[in-house]
């Protein structure tokens, strides 16, 4: 496992003005001497522009759900293929790896890595590609859509691959494409989501990459790059309680155990917990109770409710110490009215984890993509999770962020992922692909 994130000593609230982070290498270095592989980059990503956004429109048009991304992945590898290189499918159920070997002699390996999975979201964008997509989730005939932007994320790696495919006599070493199913977290009854599941079997083996890196759309300015060193995503967990009591009617409420009452408390008790336990300055913590199902008549005391949230973290031994106090909490507050408790929890994500050595080198990196003026490596901390997480506990890694939000449009109103309005300005797309394509040639090119 990668180590704990250090506290967040340089973050300072201050009301009204959002949240600023000071930290000792708040700029990115100068980028390294021109060799001419930036304008060469430049050039080859402008050359195929118009083939990255085709792809992102087809993608973006024909979404899949976690572990259901058959043609996803079929169109994926059929491209790869086509670039000449070798391509692995079903690793992790729909997960592709392909792999690029360069001309020139050298032994290192890296990996670049994009999610692949939609969502269960009915989309409002208006594009003349939406989604009119349906998928099973739950049981249940849903809308799917791109609505976190996976679908730029595999045309921009796409285009990457498609640019070093093209440049194998310019680097040596090997390039590992790592095309990942279900990010937005296990469905129901699989015991593990797509990053874990493609390390279980063997994305991360023969080659074994010394590094990996991967890049997520958010809202932000159009074409930045932000990333900070250590915590930069939040650990996401998953906490399901179920409270059994003994039904009875609504007029006699003292004849049975009411789990009503008894989860409002259980609410109550764990947003107290997690304000008054939990130092925020330190380590940002979210615990919310997101769904409440109890109960089919109004003038009837079910004898079950059942329960779920999601948990955000940055330390692991505080996140421990808050689930432990929550099990209990819950436990005595059922014990109260007479019922019984349940209460589990599951990681969807773990602490996104930027290795420090390689985010300060990464920064000059991502100049070149960028230019200064549009990279910080010095970003806040944010409480949404990734579960490249899990690629980072085996080897170093660092994910950073794009802005995508619309030429001219404040970030802050700009849909957010996972928003039925969510989109990507396309004009970020190549930002994207020279940043993979950098970085992988940059890393190989290590001493």
């Amino acid at each position: 496992m990668r180590p704990t994130a250090r506290p967040l000593r340089h973050l300072l609230l201050a009301a009204g003005a959002g949240v600023v982070l000071l930290a000792p290498a708040a700029q990115a270095r100068q980028a390294p001497a021109d060799d001419g592989l930036t304008d060469a980059v430049a050039a080859a990503t402008s050359a195929i522009e118009g083939r990255v956004v085709e792809w992102r429109r087809h993608l973006h048009e024909h979404p899949e759900l976690g572990f259901a991304e058959t043609n996803t992945a079929a169109y994926v590898a059929d491209r790869l293929r086509a670039m000449g290189m070798e391509v692995r499918t079903g690793v992790g159920r729909t997960g592709v790896v392909a792999i690029l070997k360069g001309d020139l002699p050298g032994s290192r390996v890296v990996a670049l890595r994009s999610d692949m999975d939609a969502l269960p979201v009915l989309e409002a964008t208006g594009l003349p590609f939406a989604s009119k997509a349906t998928g099973t989730y739950q049981g249940q005939t849903v809308p799917v859509a791109h609505a976190c932007g996976h679908d730029a994320h595999m045309a921009m790696l796409l285009g990457a691959a498609q640019v070093l495919s093209g440049m194998k006599d310019r680097f040596g070493g090997t390039i590992v494409f790592i095309f990942q199913p279900a990010e937005e977290g296990a469905p129901p009854g699989e015991p593990m989501g797509g990053a874990a599941l493609m390390i279980h079997e063997g994305a991360l083996k023969d080659p074994a990459p010394e590094a990996i890196f991967g890049i997520h759309v958010v809202p932000g300015k159009t074409g930045t790059l932000f990333y900070r060193p250590q915590g930069f995503m939040a650990a996401s967990d998953r906490v399901d309680i179920t409270l059994n009591g003994r039904q009875t009617h609504g007029a006699w409420p003292w004849r049975g155990v009411d789990v009503i009452a008894a989860s409002s408390q259980v609410v109550n008790t764990i947003n107290t917990l997690t304000a008054r336990t939990v130092d925020p300055t330190t380590t940002p913590t979210v615990f919310t109770i997101s769904t409440i199902n109890a109960g089919v008549r109004y003038n009837i005391i079910p004898d079950k409710s059942v329960m779920s949230g999601t948990l955000r973290t940055f330390d692991v031994d505080q996140r421990n110490a808050l689930v432990e106090r929550a099990r209990a909490a819950v436990d005595h507050v059922a014990h109260i009215y007479g019922a019984t408790s349940e209460f589990s929890i599951f990681q969807n994500a773990a602490l996104v984890y930027n290795d420090p050595p390689l985010s300060q080198w990464l920064a000059p990196v991502l100049v070149e993509a960028a230019g200064a003026e549009n990279v910080n490596p010095a970003s806040p901390p944010t409480t949404v999770a990734e579960d490249f997480s899990f690629f980072q506990q085996q080897i170093p890694g660092v994910f950073y962020h794009l802005g995508g939000s619309k030429t001219g449009v404040d970030p802050a109103d700009s849909a957010p992922n996972h928003s039925p309005q969510f989109d990507v300005d396309e004009s970020v797309l190549p930002v994207g692909v020279r940043a993979h394509v950098l970085t992988a040639l940059r890393f190989l090119q290590r001493p």
